[in-house]
C-alpha cells in the first residue's frame, strides 16, 4: 500500500522563526512521506535579518516569498492575510505550522483557520500577561485558533488549561485541541549549531573584546523602542554599563531607524554592529560576561548557555529563567542593573548539550 503524502505549510517571516524552523525542516527531509511547503512572509526581508539565516542553517529556499515588508501592524498583517490566503488555497495542506508570536504567526493562524485548515502552533501557551505587547495578542489569538499546540514548558501547558484549551476544554463541537509539552525546538537549533558557532569567534577579536570581559546587548521590542523616553533610557543604561565592560550592540534595523528619528545618537562608548547572523550571535552570547536584552529568544539562549541575563522589561513569558536565578527583570532601572552587573560572577562554562528531539516529537504527534 502506498502511504498517503502529508503536506505541511510552514509560515515564517522573522529571524527567530527561521531559527525555530531549522530543526523541523531538517527532520522533515528525512521522511519521504512528508512534504513541507515553506512560506516566507517577508516580515524580515534584508540580508542580515533573513537570507543569511537560510544560508547558515541550510533551510530550504522558500517555496513562496510573499514580500510583505515592514509597516504598521494592521497594514502588514492585512497584506500577509491576503497573500497567505492565496497560497493556502492553492496548496491545500493537511496542516499549517506557525511559530512564536509575530505578525506572521497571527496572519498564518487567521488565514488557515478561515480556510478550515488545521493550525499547529509551536511555542504555544507562553504568556507575559501584558496585553499592551503586540506579541501577547498574537500568541493568545494563535493559541485559540490552533488544533495542535506544542508547549515548551509545563507552565505553558497550565496557562492554556486556565484558558480552557486542553484538558476538558475546547469548543462545544468539533475536535478538541491537542496540547503537548515537547522539548524546546529553539534549544535543538542551538545545540545543532553551537559547534559551527565556535568558528565565528574571530568576531570578538575584530571588536577588540575578549571572552568573559564584555556585555552583549539587544533592543527591538516595540514597548522599548516606540516610546522615545524609554528608548533614551535604554540607551543611557547601555552607555553606563559600558563603563564596567565594553558593550557589544548589534542594532536591529528598526531600532536604528527609531534612534535616528527620535533619540540622541547611539552612544559612542558602545561597540555598534549591523545585525549579525545566527552563528555569530551564538558566539557573542556564549562568551559574554552578561547579556542585556528585551528579546525572549535571547533570554532563553542565555539561560541554556549559563550566561547571566538582565531583561530590560517589566515581565517575561520565560518565567522559568527568572525562577532559576539566571534572568533578572530590571526594566530600565539603571541603578539596579549596574549593581547587578557589578556583582554578577563570571559565567561558568556551559555544560555540553545533547540533541533534545523536539522536531521528531512534533512530527510524530502530527502524524498520529
Amino acid at each position: 500500500m502506498v502511504q498517503r503524502l502529508m503536506k505541511i505549510v510552514t509560515v515564517v517571516g522573522a529571524r527567530p522563526q527561521f531559527i525555530k524552523a531549522f530543526p523541523f525542516s531538517r527532520e522533515v527531509r528525512k521522511h519521504p512521506e512528508v512534504r513541507e511547503v515553506l512560506v516566507h512572509t517577508g516580515q524580515h526581508y534584508d540580508y542580515e535579518m533573513s537570507k543569511v539565516f537560510f544560508e547558515e542553517l541550510d533551510i530550504p529556499t522558500p517555496d513562496h516569498h510573499l514580500e510583505v515588508g515592514s509597516g504598521p501592524h494592521g497594514a502588514q498583517t492585512g497584506r500577509m492575510l491576503e497573500r497567505l490566503e492565496a497560497v493556502l488555497s492553492e496548496e491545500r495542506p493537511d496542516w499549517t505550522l506557525i511559530y512564536g508570536d509575530t505578525n506572521s504567526t497571527l496572519a498564518g493562524a487567521l488565514a488557515a483557520s478561515k480556510l478550515h485548515i488545521p493550525v499547529v502552533h509551536v511555542e504555544a501557551g507562553l504568556r507575559s500577561f501584558n496585553r499592551r505587547m503586540p506579541e501577547e495578542i498574537n500568541r493568545i489569538t494563535a493559541d485559540h485558533l490552533s488544533s495542535i499546540l506544542f508547549c515548551p514548558s509545563r507552565a505553558a501547558v497550565e496557562n492554556l488549561r486556565r484558558e480552557g484549551i486542553g484538558g476538558d476544554g475546547g469548543p462545544p463541537s468539533g475536535p478538541r485541541p491537542r496540547v503537548y509539552e515537547v522539548p524546546d525546538v529553539m534549544r535543538e537549533a542551538m545545540t545543532l549549531s553551537l559547534p559551527r558557532a565556535e568558528d565565528r569567534t574571530g568576531l570578538l577579536r575584530d571588536l577588540g573584546v575578549v571572552p568573559g570581559a564584555y556585555f552583549l546587548a539587544t533592543l527591538h521590542r516595540a514597548e522599548t523602542t516606540d516610546d522615545p523616553a524609554r528608548l533614551r533610557a535604554a540607551l543611557d543604561l547601555l552607555a553606563r554599563a559600558s563603563g564596567l565592560f565594553p558593550v557589544v550592540f548589534p542594532v536591529h534595523p528598526r531600532t536604528r531607524e527609531l534612534v535616528e528619528a527620535s533619540a540622541p545618537p547611539l552612544p559612542g562608548s558602545l561597540r555598534i554592529l549591523q545585525p549579525v547572523g545566527y552563528l555569530q550571535m551564538l558566539a557573542l552570547e556564549r562568551h559574554a560576561r552578561a547579556i542585556l536584552t528585551d528579546s525572549g529568544g535571547v533570554q532563553k539562549e542565555a539561560f541554556w548557555l549559563g550566561v547571566p541575563c538582565l531583561t530590560l522589561r517589566r515581565e517575561t513569558e520565560w518565567v522559568e529563567t527568572v525562577e532559576a536565578g539566571m534572568n533578572h527583570l530590571v526594566d530600565l532601572e539603571a541603578g539596579r542593573a549596574l549593581d547587578l552587573l557589578r556583582s554578577l560572577p563570571p559565567p561558568a562554562p556551559a555544560a555540553p548539550f545533547a540533541p533534545v528531539g523536539a522536531a521528531r516529537a512534533m512530527l510524530d504527534r502530527m502524524q498520529e
